[in-house]
């Protein structure tokens, strides 16, 4: 059984994984920002079923060093880390202010690169490991009124690109899951631009993303099995792999969208071997099948 530090892990994609590999034997710590508030009931229901819970702010490098030197502490090692913790975004591209910005791009690109920093070296040392990591299928394509979170999504995959094939011969695999949209209360704390004056020059287009909202929130309402145990159940799936033949990518989606990245993702696949066997360093890509 593996010993797993999932980061976010009081939020939708988390809980229901802590909750999947608790009940399979695995132990589970997982980060929050703060035990109290918003997270408090769902911090009582993970430490009830074994989970070791840290406080943990992915922005900060203090915290995120402290908070992973806790965990490992808590668990007694670490064999798989999970960077789940995220922030959305949704609006009119232009009106996203460069601080809007770069607070999504501080908690999905630069706050994973923070608790990498702190986790490698005891990974690394051990000589063999496992890192996961939440990204979505629109870190693969572009959607209208998205851009801001696929930005950091495409930027969060090329750093995995990076790590996948510099880790490598470390024995260290890299795993990168790709949901679909889920009826989760990450919709709920989405950053949303506040520019009043720039969104008046939209004119009636300005509603069009409020109305392609919900159109989102019907399509998930009548679409059952697109709901966030479908990540547990792929994250599970995974760690019951052998060490090594993994795949790097798992779609995770039941809208129809899935099929499509999946073809996408093979395309690529292929380049990628293409191009770093023209450069004789194909063998980095050998850890992941």
């Amino acid at each position: 059984m593996a010993k797993v530090l999932i980061t976010g892990i009081a939020g939708g994609f988390g809980k229901p994984t802590a909750l999947a590999l608790l009940d399979r034997g695995h132990e589970v710590a997982g980060s929050v920002r703060s035990r109290a508030g918003r997270n408090a009931a769902a911090v009582a229901e993970l430490e009830a079923a074994g989970a070791r819970i840290v406080e943990m702010d992915v922005t900060d490098t203090a915290s995120s060093d402290a908070g992973v030197s806790a965990a490992i502490a808590a668990l007694g090692g670490l064999d798989v880390l999970f960077n789940n913790a995220g922030i959305g975004s949704y609006g009119i591209q232009e009106l996203m202010s460069p601080e809007d910005m770069t607070r999504v791009f501080d908690v999905n690109v630069t706050g994973v690169q923070r608790v990498m920093r702190a986790s490698l070296p005891h990974l690394r040392a051990q000589g063999h490991g496992t890192v996961l990591y939440t990204s979505s299928l629109i870190g693969r394509i572009a959607t209208p009124f998205y851009g801001t979170y696929s930005a950091s999504k495409w930027a969060l995959e090329a750093i995995v690109e990076c790590y996948r094939t510099e880790l490598s011969g470390f024995g260290i695999e890299s795993c990168i899951i790709e949901p679909g949209a889920m009826p989760t209360a990450f919709f709920d704390g989405m950053v949303a631009p506040d520019d009043p004056g720039r969104e008046a020059g939209y004119g009636e287009f300005a509603q069009v993303p409020g109305m392609s909202a919900a159109g989102l929130a019907q399509m998930l309402d009548a679409t059952p099995a697109q709901r966030p145990e479908r990540i547990a159940e792929a994250v599970v799936a995974l760690l019951e792999l052998p060490h090594g033949r993994k795949p790097f990518r798992t779609v995770v989606d039941h809208t129809g969208v899935g099929p499509e990245i999946e073809r996408y993702n093979d395309v690529l696949h292929d380049v990628t071997r293409t191009v770093l066997t023209n450069f004789g360093i194909e063998r980095m890509l050998d850890l992941n099948a």
